[in-house]
This record gives C-alpha cells, sequence and structure tokens, in this order.
C-alpha cells in the first residue's frame, strides 16, 4: 500500500497514477487550517492503553496501522520555516503509534525501537517560497523522519508552488 498526506484543497488525478489508485490511501486536510484533526496530547495512550492505536477519536487514530501496511509514504505539504504544514505535523505527531516506547541505539543516537518490521520509503515534496536555510533544516527534518521511522530511505524535494507538485510528479516520479 501507499499512503499519500497531503495539505492541498484537493490532490490533482495527475500526482496518482490510474493503475496505483486501488493500493493507495490518502490522508488529506479536512480543514485549511488542520482543524479537522486534533493535535497529539502525549498522554502516551497509544503506547500503554491501546498498544498501536492514539486514543484521539477523530479519524486519524489509525496512522500507526497505515504506517504499517505502507512500502511508500508521500508526503506534499507547504513548507511552513523548514517544517511541515500544521495539519501534516500533526498527521506525523499522530503517527507515533508506529513505533515502540523502548528505546534503542541507531548511529549513536537514541531512537524508539520499532514495532513492526516494515521498512518504508519516505518522500516529501515540500512547495512554497523557502529560504537556503529553510531548505537545510526541512531536509535535516525529513532525514530525522526517517531515522525515526526506521525508513529505508527518506527523500526531500522542493517546488515554487503547489501547481508545479503535480507537474512535475505526472512525468514519472509519482509513487
Amino acid at each position: 500500500m501507499n499512503l499519500i498526506i497531503h495539505d492541498l484543497p484537493t490532490l490533482p488525478e495527475r500526482i496518482l497514477p490510474h493503475e496505483l489508485r486501488d493500493e493507495t490511501f490518502i490522508v488529506a486536510d479536512k480543514g485549511k487550517t488542520g482543524g479537522s484533526i486534533r493535535p497529539c496530547k502525549g498522554c502516551f495512550g497509544c503506547w500503554i492503553k491501546t498498544p498501536s492505536q492514539c486514543t484521539i477519536h477523530d479519524g486519524y487514530e489509525n496512522m500507526g496501522a497505515l504506517l504499517s501496511k505502507s512500502q511508500r509514504m508521500m508526503i506534499i505539504s507547504r513548507c511552513c520555516y523548514g517544517g511541515y504544514s500544521p495539519f501534516v505535523t500533526h498527521v506525523m505527531n499522530r503517527s507515533i503509534p508506529y513505533i515502540l516506547p523502548y528505546f534503542t541505539i541507531r548511529n549513536h543516537e537514541t531512537h524508539h525501537a520499532a514495532r513492526h518490521d516494515n521498512r518504508l520509503r519516505l518522500e516529501a515534496h515540500l512547495y512554497g517560497e523557502t529560504t537556503e536555510r529553510e531548505r537545510m533544516t526541512a531536509q535535516k527534518l525529513v532525514r530525522a523522519n526517517g531515522v525515526n521511522i526506521l525508513a529505508q530511505e527518506a527523500n526531500v524535494h522542493f517546488y515554487a508552488n503547489e501547481n508545479e507538485i503535480g507537474e512535475v510528479l505526472s512525468c514519472g516520479s509519482a509513487l
């Protein structure tokens, strides 16, 4: 399965080839400012009370399970100061049930242990006007996210605006 997380008002059909539509799950912003998803409370209920599932029931409680079934995760987000948009940030924070609360050492750093054997590919497509410093920050963020979710690879691409994303992805680099 492929997973697309995006903050676009609508996902252009050209981003997703017709042959992949049946095996792709799309998580989209239902409100323009991310108001439809509630932020992580930091309660750790997804680790203790309901392992692998968030305790907040707003339609985004299954992010850990979705990641566990995905071969590729594509993030399409406005670049906000070198990070994701508020909606995409909330989705990423609500994906913490994908990993375990226990710690392990990877690359001489402390990280959470894996809950699943799945090693997906992380691909971030960030749009909007950015500075060189914001692009460097975003690259570090995507790499760090990749390490945290044990991705086999993590790549980031930048675009001047959201229309450019559909044009580039429709040329063959989509899922």
